[in-house]
């Protein structure tokens, strides 16, 4: 993960709601993700929505959680849950299963 030593380092997590399953909102996340240089991960939920969590810079990870707010083409975003967290020090993005 690339990021400006001087920018402090933050966690968010998301929860993503409406039509975000099947149609590959969690691997247009990574490559977005993977672009901005955050760590992290994105996973499909069983009630349908998506989760994800994103560690970086505020300006990578801001842009990441707006990323999220649309989504790729044919996701209907709804409803986007947005929680601070303590960074852990993730340094990768993955998918989950």
């Amino acid at each position: 993960m690339n990021r400006d030593p001087n920018e402090p380092l933050i966690r968010r997590r998301v929860v993503v709601h409406g039509r975000v399953q099947g149609v590959w909102f969690r691997g247009a996340t990574e490559r977005q993700a993977r672009a901005l240089g955050v760590g992290g991960w994105v996973r499909n939920r069983p009630d349908g929505t998506v989760e994800a969590v994103f560690e970086g810079g505020a300006g990578a990870v801001g842009r990441a959680v707006a990323y999220c707010r649309q989504g790729p083409p044919g996701a209907r975003v709804e409803r986007l849950e947005s929680f601070d967290e303590t960074p852990e020090g993730l340094l990768e993005f993955d998918v989950r299963y």
